[in-house]
């Protein structure tokens, strides 16, 4: 079975840097894509990354672009969303997600670390 855990979370002061890792196991994800989805209170759980695991692409949702940065480590297992210039408005609990390549929605998903921006 699939298994994501997240850490890294924390509180951090605006302008500030986190990083999150996402420790995969349970399948050879080369044919998976990984992504990165957050939710504010009182807001829908919200896209902020992705990386196919084999060739690397990545996407990025515009209010992070040029900001975050996800990446893998295929030795490791890990990926990581390296979150540069944080703003108030990127507090949330932040989730990992994996899904096979190709499929519309995303199948499992860890248990969520939480991110606080203070201004």
């Amino acid at each position: 079975q699939v298994q994501l855990v997240e850490s890294g979370g924390g509180l951090v002061q605006a302008g500030g840097s986190l990083r999150l890792s996402c420790a995969a196991s349970g399948r050879t994800f080369s044919s998976y894509v990984m992504g990165w989805f957050r939710q504010a209170p009182g807001k829908e759980r919200e896209f902020v990354a992705a990386i196919r695991w084999s060739g690397g692409a990545t996407y990025y949702a515009d209010s992070v672009k040029g900001r975050f940065t996800i990446s893998r480590d295929s030795v490791k297992n890990t990926v990581y969303l390296q979150m540069n210039s944080l703003k108030p408005e990127d507090t949330a609990v932040y989730y990992c997600a994996a899904t096979v390549v190709g499929t519309p929605t995303y199948d499992y998903w860890g248990q969520g670390t939480q991110v606080t921006v203070s201004s």
